[in-house]
């Protein structure tokens, strides 16, 4: 995956996001199904946010981006930031 992609992949992760805030600020709060997306959503833009910045990692030491990979939830989740 391109930067790019990683990039838009980024971008539809949070619109999906913002309009789950957006439906919960409305009032009318989230279903148990409509949270457990958004922990999705939000452990996904993890992974999207990491791959993105081994990606340059890699291009910035001279290294193929190509090879940066997407790192399990698990490991992105507890990463500072």
């Amino acid at each position: 995956m391109r930067d790019v992609e990683v990039i838009h992949e980024i971008e539809a992760v949070m619109a999906e996001e913002d309009q789950l805030y957006q439906r919960a600020e409305g009032g009318h709060g989230l279903t148990a199904e409509e949270r457990e997306r958004m922990q999705a959503l939000q452990a996904h833009l993890d992974q999207c946010w990491d791959l993105l910045r081994q990606r340059r990692a890699r291009r910035e030491f001279g290294e193929d981006p190509d090879q940066a990979a997407v790192r399990p939830v698990d490991v992105v989740e507890h990463y500072r930031q």
